[in-house]
């Protein structure tokens, strides 16, 4: 009996070893493809059938990547836009849950419920209404109508997912620097955000991401070439007739390590923060 539920324990941590390595192979093969794309020459780029370890190894396609199309500039307007867009929506955001979470005050739940709306509305759908509000408010072919307009776009979904955290912090916590005179700012500085870090870098990191690689609206509203961001930037690589695509995945791999940086500077906060139920409906 004892034997056959080893052998039947060994078959189940198989298969999940089996299904996990599948899973990962499928995630590193795209990047795998686009490093070594990258580090080939034009003539080896389409080289069919392709290889993943280049014969003929070159950084010309980050050189010329980084040099031409003023990509660098580009690259620090990203920059900017994804850090003030992470910064203004994480103050934001988890100063709404806060109040969400632990005050009682009229229109509570109809103001969550509409904030929950917004959720389900395809971005894509309010372009043309945000396009119009951004040019009555002068913001087009401006970096802030970038941020402002990122910075909304995040708030609902942050918003939703650090209240879940901070109604997990026990009350008492409170209660007790009530006592000793503590404003609800006060409560808020020093108890709950110390406390809420995971969850902090896990709504910081999807912030990061969407404002850093969002085309849509940067297309949009963006006509002056000094303001474009890093995914116009990509896009310009690609011609009418024909396509560097060995600049494409070298641009790309340069657009990626901010993020891979991000990520491994966060990765603890990031995974307590899912483990302890930051994502929790």
């Amino acid at each position: 009996m004892v034997a056959g539920n080893r052998r039947r324990t060994r078959a189940v941590l198989s298969v999940r070893l089996t299904l996990l390595t599948a899973g990962a192979c499928l995630m590193v093969l795209p990047f795998a493809y686009m490093l070594s794309t990258s580090l080939k020459p034009d003539r080896l780029v389409l080289e069919v059938p392709p290889r993943l370890l280049p014969s003929h190894a070159t950084v010309s396609n980050y050189t010329g990547a980084w040099t031409s199309n003023d990509f660098g500039h580009y690259f620090f307007n990203s920059l900017l836009v994804a850090l003030a867009t992470t910064g203004a929506a994480v103050l934001l955001s988890s100063t709404m849950a806060f109040a969400f979470a632990r005050f009682i005050f009229p229109g509570r739940r109809l103001l969550f419920g509409l904030l929950l709306v917004g959720l389900m509305v395809p971005t894509i759908m309010l372009l043309v209404p945000q396009f119009l509000l951004a040019k009555r408010l002068m913001l087009l072919d401006s970096l802030w109508g970038l941020i402002l307009f990122y910075t909304g776009g995040n708030l609902a979904l942050n918003t939703f997912l650090l209240r879940s955290f901070f109604q997990d912090i026990p009350v008492e916590l409170e209660e007790a620097m009530v006592v000793d005179g503590a404003g609800a700012w006060t409560r808020f500085s020093r108890l709950i955000v110390p406390l809420s870090r995971p969850a902090l870098a896990t709504v910081s990191i999807f912030t990061f991401l969407a404002s850093w690689d969002e085309f849509a609206w940067a297309l949009t509203i963006i006509n002056n070439p000094h303001k474009r961001t890093l995914p116009i930037a990509i896009s310009l690589f690609q011609g009418q007739h024909a396509t560097s695509w060995g600049l494409v995945f070298a641009a790309s791999v340069i657009a990626v390590v901010p993020v891979i940086c991000i990520f491994v500077a966060f990765q603890r906060q990031f995974v307590s923060g899912i483990a302890s139920g930051a994502l929790k409906a």
